[in-house]
């Protein structure tokens, strides 16, 4: 029997293995999208997501404030730094799975399906290129402990399609645009150049990623009949634990169908010291 998109999407979710998680992703993308190319869709279906995504035994995940920091001018350094981008990856390929069976029950064309399997495919792909970064510096995803609080976003968020879209995509992603470019700054100075070309695989993409977000929040914003900006800041503020924090990258974020005066005001009320779960 074919398993349906939301079948497919449990099953990564479920999976504990980070490689196996990752290719059982990139291995349903290949399916969606080749049944879509022969005009025979796979159904979207029904299907129950856990409330959280199986994990490996490691990394040890800790408090945001008691995961340690480490200077990126040493190899210590940017190996704890790859180790940081590779658990974000993860959690991504597990935050853009959740979102097809979490809100299956809204009916959505299935340009939203295509977008939001491509992302999590690319995300796939993202891990394991920071993983093969890793093993150069001697190391492996769940060396180093990580920040417990990835998640955290998804679950404040169960239950609130909008409120998904504007704190996954919208927020957390948006803020890597902002801190990539640094990041490949790091990599280029150490003459790294197999992480200089992951990040900068992940930062051409990851544009196209807050897009998608973008493009499917103002949709339903319309189908609803809300205004978007408006709509962002509530939901921003009732669910993103911590401060917008600029430089912001306003080029890419544009890109990206962000415009300045959607996270501007946001940033400026947001009380100094708090840390959010994607800082």
């Amino acid at each position: 029997m074919t398993m349906t998109l939301a079948q497919m999407a449990v099953d990564v979710l479920t999976t504990a293995d980070p490689m196996e998680k990752t290719g059982k992703s990139r291995d349903y993308a290949a399916r969606w999208f080749a049944a879509r190319a022969a005009g025979t869709p796979i159904e979207i279906g029904r299907a129950e997501a856990p409330l959280r995504p199986s994990r490996p035994e490691r990394p040890e995940l800790l408090p945001p404030k008691d995961v340690p920091r480490r200077r990126p001018g040493s190899e210590a350094g940017r190996k704890a730094l790859l180790h940081a981008v590779a658990h974000i990856e993860l959690n991504a390929v597990d935050l853009h799975w959740d979102i097809i069976p979490r809100f299956a029950d809204v009916k959505m064309p299935l340009g939203f399906y295509d977008d939001w399997v491509k992302s999590a495919d690319e995300e796939s792909k993202h891990f394991r290129l920071v993983c093969g970064c890793l093993e150069e510096l001697g190391s492996f995803y769940g060396d180093l402990p990580a920040h417990a609080g990835m998640w955290r976003a998804a679950e404040d968020t169960v239950d609130d399609f909008l409120g998904r879209l504007s704190v996954v995509p919208m927020v957390l992603e948006a803020r890597g645009l902002d801190v990539t470019p640094g990041m490949i700054g790091v990599f280029r100075k150490a003459e790294m150049a197999s992480a200089v070309e992951a990040l900068e695989t992940i930062y051409a993409e990851e544009v196209g990623h807050v897009a998608y977000g973008s493009k499917w929040f103002n949709f339903l914003c319309g189908r609803h009949e809300l205004d978007p900006k408006e709509t962002f800041h509530a939901l921003v503020r009732k669910y993103f634990h911590g401060a917008l924090k600029p430089p912001f990258n306003e080029e890419k974020r544009a890109d990206a169908g962000l415009p300045p005066d959607f996270y501007w005001p946001l940033a400026e009320e947001t009380p100094e010291g708090k840390r959010g779960p994607g800082g």
